[in-house]
């Protein structure tokens, strides 16, 4: 059943645009252990296009994968990612508390790999890279991704996102980025209420825009003596996707889709890529 509705997605999608780019969310977390060399294995095997991978600092300064604050979140270790240098990452099995089907990720390699070793290892993988690192120092962070992104030749297949804008803005301006979360969701927030469309911040040629297909957020109304706060959810329409095209070339990415009718929908509003849980789940789409 989930073939035959992915094959008449894609059919529908060639009337409308080109289907979007298949990005495997932590390398296809739903898969196989999140961020390892065995879920980028293994979401390439099942037709990603590209992997969206977690990164933060190790003890020695090593841009390595991982993206929970504490090692305890998927290991048998405790403490953070930063108290331990990359050689001692590269022993922690964070397969030991991953299933999948009822298979055990125990020992298979799924361990906390540097971003070094991963862009070497596919090199002609585009990679969107997310900086998650809790206590790095964002100029320390984008010297040494620079250093990397320099020595394994990558920068022309990578693109940096983070939901904290300092990291962002600490980078080298030879490194692609994506528009910071905080403008994209303004902007976003701001057509969904006014139907205003605000143009960006920074004049540029091209702009990369993420965020969630739908994303709750929380509405709070300012009084004399207090305020009111109501739950929503800011999601994309024709509208919005009319407004962040009529400035620049826009590119932009759903998070969060998952499921069939999250996958049309973004067909049918023409998103450059989304990014998804399971690429297997995809892995019949026609390409």
């Amino acid at each position: 059943m989930m073939k035959f509705i992915l094959a008449l997605l894609t059919m529908v999608a060639s009337y409308c645009s080109a289907a979007p780019q298949l990005i495997a969310h932590r390398a296809g977390t739903a898969d196989a252990p999140e961020n390892t060399l065995p879920a980028i294995r293994l979401a390439l095997e099942n037709g990603a296009d590209a992997i969206w991978v977690t990164v933060q600092l190790s003890k020695d300064g090593v841009p390595v994968l991982y993206r929970p604050a504490d090692l305890s979140a998927l290991s048998a270790q405790r403490g953070p990612v930063s108290g331990f240098s990359a050689a001692q990452l590269a022993s922690v099995d964070v397969g030991e508390t991953f299933t999948a089907d009822s298979q055990s990720w125990r020992g298979k390699d799924a361990t906390i790999p540097t971003l070094d070793r991963v862009l070497r290892e596919w090199p002609e993988t585009f990679f969107y890279l997310d900086i998650k690192s809790p206590d790095a120092d964002p100029q320390m962070m984008a010297s040494r991704l620079l250093d990397v992104l320099e020595q394994t030749h990558s920068l022309k297949r990578v693109r940096v996102y983070s939901t904290e804008d300092k990291y962002l803005q600490a980078l080298a301006p030879s490194i692609p980025r994506f528009v910071t979360r905080s403008e994209t969701r303004t902007r976003l927030a701001d057509i969904s209420l006014s139907h205003h469309c605000q143009a960006p911040a920074t004049a540029q040629t091209d702009y990369w825009y993420g965020l969630e297909l739908n994303r709750k957020v929380t509405l709070v109304e300012k009084f004399t003596l207090g305020e009111g706060a109501s739950p929503a959810t800011l999601t994309w329409d024709k509208e919005a996707m009319d407004c962040f095209r009529s400035q620049g070339n826009a590119h932009i990415l759903f998070f969060g889709v998952n499921s069939p009718g999250d996958y049309r929908r973004a067909i049918m509003l023409g998103a450059d890529g989304v990014m998804v849980d399971s690429p297997r789940q995809f892995a019949d789409r026609a390409r």
